[in-house]
């Protein structure tokens, strides 16, 4: 097979590997496409440390080639979205069902190889069977709808409440289209105006950019009273926790689902005094077939979100791409 194997930072070189073989609860997948995100390009730029050599990608899609003794949940010939976090099963926390936030969580792409290959090789238990008539890019967005679907799920929000998405990138423009799926009318505040005509075509019924004025008094205008009641954070910094903080009402949910590396200022005694819920939301548990059902169902638009593509031996502009401002998620096509 034909892979991109990083050997040290930004040494991605395309090479030629023996195919794996599937052992007993293992699958051999054949990789249809895999998605680039923000943890790839940190990977790739070194500031995440992993051991090299390494075949990243763990947002991946595919056909079932081959599996290994005892595997019932899938078998050759079928088109499977892949999780790409495993838990070990035996931690208290996988035996109290929080596997998601297992210390000892595998995650492909990361510390074993993933999906920027002609094959793979994952745990059975990593399969999910892909519903009829989904094209390869819808498929493609099931692990970050996924990660979105339990964001919102864990915001209890109902129909008729307002809610705003504090980011507007892949993660942002998917939560806009679940919470409107949930019956919420939704808000987008993003640091600038790229994708916020997007986020109005994806269902947003109002949008904001920080740079033409402040979150807060948009989700005053927005929500009619002191702010709205839940946020979904999606961007990943510190300055956007700070930011749903400040958009929600008194008495209003948080949910925190992107993963800041630095510390945030958040002003406690507004938490406090205003009585805000915050809660995190760690990628997913059972997430899957419900992200799928939503892509469908057509409540969810992926393929509007898919803005580049590449081959795979063109896997080095791929990552040039995913930084560039009109990008939101690129392809890798093996």
């Amino acid at each position: 097979m034909k892979a991109a194997v990083l050997h040290a930072a930004k040494d991605l070189r395309i090479e030629g590997a023996a195919d794996p073989s599937p052992g007993a609860g293992e699958v051999l997948v054949r990789v249809r496409a895999a998605g680039l995100c923000g943890t790839d390009f940190r990977i790739w730029s070194g500031d995440r440390p992993v051991r090299y050599p390494l075949i990243m990608g763990h947002e991946f899609i595919g056909e079932v080639a081959a599996v290994g003794a005892g595997v019932a949940n899938v078998k050759p010939g079928d088109t499977v979205a892949v999780e790409p976090n495993y838990s070990c099963g035996s931690c208290a926390l996988c035996r109290e069902g929080n596997r998601n936030l297992c210390l000892s969580r595998t995650a492909v792409g990361i510390d074993v190889d993933g999906g920027f290959a002609e094959l793979a090789l994952i745990p059975a238990r990593c399969c999910w069977p892909a519903p009829p008539g989904l094209s390869p890019e819808q498929l493609l967005l099931s692990e970050p709808l996924a990660v979105v679907v339990r964001a919102v799920s864990r915001s209890a929000v109902r129909t008729g409440e307002t809610a705003a998405v504090v980011g507007a990138g892949t993660l942002g423009l998917l939560a806009t289209q679940v919470l409107r799926s949930r019956g919420a009318r939704v808000l987008v505040v993003s640091r600038s105006d790229r994708r916020l005509s997007l986020a109005r075509a994806l269902g947003a019924e109002a949008v904001q950019s920080l740079a033409a004025g402040p979150g807060a008094e948009a989700a005053r205008r927005f929500s009619g009273r002191e702010g709205v009641d839940v946020v979904v954070e999606t961007a990943g910094t510190p300055e956007a926790v700070e930011e749903a903080v400040d958009l929600a009402r008194p008495g209003g949910r948080i949910v925190l689902t992107g993963l800041p590396h630095e510390p945030s200022r958040v002003h406690f005694f507004w938490v406090v005094r205003r009585e805000l819920t915050i809660v995190g939301s760690m990628i997913y548990q059972d997430e899957f077939p419900e992200a799928m059902r939503l892509l469908r169902d057509g409540a969810v638009n992926a393929e509007a979100l898919v803005t580049h593509r590449f081959g795979l031996d063109r896997i080095q502009e791929a990552f040039a791409a995913q930084r560039a401002p009109a990008s939101i998620k690129v392809a890798v096509i093996p």
